[in-house]
């Protein structure tokens, strides 16, 4: 493992059921890098995201993200982490605000960060204050990022992170991921929206039957 990275992953083999998601799996990310993971559906990027974030265990190999060992113990890194998948993990029945305040108390974080980070993302006032199931998928969506701005992750892991937002939406959020990787966070991104993400990604990795082929760069200046 390279000294300072976010994830290694070596040989990793990963179960769902009786299926192997995940058959051999390499990878590194550094800190600060932006890597695009990039597959078909059912090509085990969902489960690759969801083993970094200590939500899934392995059977077999080498996991260590950010200094930790999740064959040993898969909790301990959950609070450096987040992962915005397509459901964004929100509770229907809080507000924006809440369901921000919830997650960063919750990760044991500042709890002071909630409101400018609702101001980032453009949920303010009313908005911030309107449970959740009554926002329009877009502001759901922000809702769930203003939780990756509260918490200041050291390690991103996105799933589809632009579905859901428009246009300016979507340019804030690819903002806010080069200010992340800027001040020194990892992110892995899996997306569809090629040319968007290799836009902002410094290298891409091909996921495909549960193996992962790198390629390099993810764009060409």
């Amino acid at each position: 493992m390279a000294s300072g990275d976010a994830i290694h992953l070596r040989s990793v083999v990963a179960l769902l059921g009786a299926f192997p998601a995940l058959a051999g799996a390499d990878l590194d990310v550094g800190r600060g890098e932006v890597v695009l993971l990039q597959g078909a559906n059912g090509a085990g990027k969902t489960t690759l995201l969801r083993v970094c974030a200590g939500l899934v265990g392995v059977a077999r190999g080498e996991v260590v993200v950010l200094g930790h060992d999740l064959r040993r113990d898969r909790r301990l890194v959950r609070r450096h982490v987040g992962l915005l998948g397509p459901g964004g993990g929100l509770y229907d029945d809080l507000t924006a605000a809440e369901n921000v305040r919830f997650v960063v108390r919750a990760s044991g974080g500042d709890v002071s960060r909630v409101a400018p980070a609702l101001e980032r993302v453009g949920l303010t006032g009313r908005l911030a204050d309107t449970p959740v199931a009554r926002l329009s998928t877009g502001q759901r969506r922000r809702s769930a990022i203003a939780v990756f701005v509260a918490r200041n992750p050291a390690l991103w892991l996105l799933d589809e992170p632009h579905a859901g937002l428009d246009a300016e939406g979507r340019a804030l959020l690819d903002a806010l991921i080069r200010e992340a990787a800027g001040t020194g966070a990892s992110i892995a991104l899996a997306s569809h929206e090629l040319d968007r993400a290799t836009s902002i990604a410094d290298r891409t990795v091909i996921v495909a039957g549960g193996i992962v082929t790198a390629r390099e760069p993810a764009h060409v200046a």
